[in-house]
C-alpha cells in the first residue's frame, strides 16, 4: 500500500446502495479544467431557469452540453438536440467532461459509459432540487454520473419508491455520485443550499450530471 492512500485528500469510495456509490474527491484533481469547460459551455448556452409542465419556475439555473440537452416547459420534460433559447445545437461536450464521466462510471463498476448529455446546474444559497427520478432517458441500463463543484450540499438518495425516506448524503467539492443497475430509478434530490463561500466558485455550487439519453 502506498503512502498516498493515507493522505486525507486521496479519493475514496463510499457505498450508498446496491448500484450506487460516492467517489469522494474524485474530481478534485480535474476541477480547474472542469470549471474552465463550464465557462466555455455557458458562454454559448447561458444558464436559464426552466419552467415545469405545471407552470412552476425551477430555482436551479441550468444549461446543457452534448448531443442532447434536457429541457422542460409547459409541454413536458424531454431531451432535445436544439437549445430552445438560441435555436442552435447545444455546445459539444468538452473532452474533460466526457473523460471524467467515463472514468467515474468505470470506477463504480459501469464500464463503457459514453454520455451524450450533460446537464450543467448552478445552485445558489436557498436553491433546492425536489425528489425525482431520472427516467427520460431511452436506455435505463446506463448509469447516472453526478459531479459536485463549489459549495457543499446535502444530497438526498432514496429508493425506487417515493414514500421511502431518503438518506441524507453530504457532498463536498470534487465528490462524484454514480448510480445505476438496481439503483438507477432511485428517487434523489438536493436540500436547500446553505450560505457559504468557495475559493473557486464563490457563493455557488455547480453540478454536472452525465447521462446516456439517446
Amino acid at each position: 500500500m502506498t503512502l498516498d492512500l493515507f493522505e486525507p485528500d486521496a479519493p475514496s469510495m463510499e457505498p450508498l446502495a446496491p448500484g450506487a456509490v460516492v467517489l469522494r474527491r474524485f474530481a478534485c484533481r480535474h476541477d480547474a479544467a472542469l470549471l474552465a469547460a463550464v465557462q466555455a459551455v455557458t458562454a454559448r448556452a447561458p444558464f436559464r431557469h426552466l419552467v415545469t409542465p405545471g407552470g412552476f419556475t425551477m430555482s436551479v439555473a441550468m444549461s446543457n452540453c452534448g448531443a442532447l440537452g434536457w429541457v422542460s416547459d409547459r409541454t413536458g420534460y424531454r431531451y432535445d438536440p436544439i437549445d430552445p433559447d438560441s435555436g442552435r445545437a447545444w455546445p459539444s461536450m468538452p473532452a474533460a467532461f466526457a473523460a471524467l464521466a467515463a472514468q467515474a462510471a468505470a470506477e463504480a463498476g459501469f464500464d463503457g459509459f459514453v454520455p451524450d448529455a450533460c446537464l450543467v446546474n448552478r445552485y445558489l444559497p436557498g436553491t433546492r432540487l425536489s425528489l425525482h427520478q431520472d427516467r427520460d432517458e431511452r436506455d435505463l441500463g446506463q448509469p447516472i454520473v453526478s459531479v459536485s463543484l463549489g459549495l457543499p450540499a446535502v444530497f438526498q438518495f432514496g429508493s425506487p419508491t417515493r414514500s421511502d425516506r431518503p438518506r441524507r448524503v453530504p457532498l463536498a467539492h470534487g465528490d462524484v455520485v454514480v448510480w445505476g443497475g438496481p439503483a438507477r430509478l432511485n428517487f434523489h434530490g438536493v436540500l436547500p443550499l446553505k450560505e457559504g463561500e468557495h475559493p473557486m466558485l464563490g457563493a455557488s455550487r455547480i453540478n454536472l450530471t452525465f447521462r446516456k439519453a439517446g
